[in-house]
């Protein structure tokens, strides 16, 4: 805490109770929005780490069936096979609003119809059919795995940002407002005693003066009446 370069007038007090009271507000909505982003962001991860698992548990069964493939087939002849590409995707990659944070978002546009192998079956095994198949049918959830993992990446980055904010602002700021406002309270207190005080004693000086006018007055007609 440290007191702010402010001169200690009543002026200056009510600009700094104003910014006190805007940095409690600021302080609440910044609050607000932190735990809202950490309410999303927790949605966000267990539906990444469902479809995480879904799409580790596929892929480990297609590298099965790409293991046996290998076994019946030499590395020439897989590569070969896969060689030609058998279906051409179109991808779009748009945003939306989380937060006021824009996340990406990652659709299968426009795919030419069912995969269609391009290769002769007569030297392949049904295995790297399976395999293929099946990678082509997972491509829309590998996607959705990406969007996910870059929106809570970035969710992550802004929860980050937003709660050094509060911090800064609960921790640093605001008791910085109130060590300033106390300071400048006890300063005017300090004025008003002093200027009470002059008064008092100006005061004091006016009525012992008048006494002594009143007494010399009294003094001077006593003296005349003899």
């Amino acid at each position: 805490m440290a007191l702010m370069n402010v001169n200690p007038t009543r002026m200056e007090l009510s600009k700094l109770k104003a910014g006190l009271a805007t940095s409690q507000r600021g302080h609440k909505l910044l609050k607000d929005k932190q735990d809202e982003m950490i309410r999303q962001f927790m949605l966000i991860i267990r539906e990444n780490q469902s479809l995480r698992k879904e799409i580790e548990d596929e892929l480990a069964a297609i590298m099965k069936k790409f293991s046996t493939a290998q076994l019946t087939m030499s590395y020439a002849g897989l590569m070969e096979a896969l060689m030609v590409p058998s279906k051409s995707v179109e991808v779009t990659v748009a945003t939306k609003n989380i937060m006021s944070i824009k996340t990406p978002t990652v659709q299968v546009a426009n795919s030419e119809g069912d995969i269609d192998l391009t290769y002769g079956f007569a030297f392949t095994p049904s295995d790297l059919d399976g395999a293929i198949l099946s990678l082509s049918r997972l491509l829309p959830k590998l996607l959705k795995l990406a969007e996910l993992e870059k929106t809570c990446d970035m969710l992550a980055v802004d929860i980050e940002k937003t709660r050094r904010r509060v911090n800064a602002i609960e921790y640093i700021m605001i008791p910085d407002y109130e060590e300033t406002i106390h300071f400048v309270n006890q300063k005017l207190d300090e004025s008003d005693r002093s200027a009470t005080i002059r008064l008092m004693k100006a005061k004091s000086l006016i009525l012992a003066k008048e006494e002594t006018e009143r007494a010399r007055r009294a003094k001077e007609l006593a003296a005349a009446t003899e």
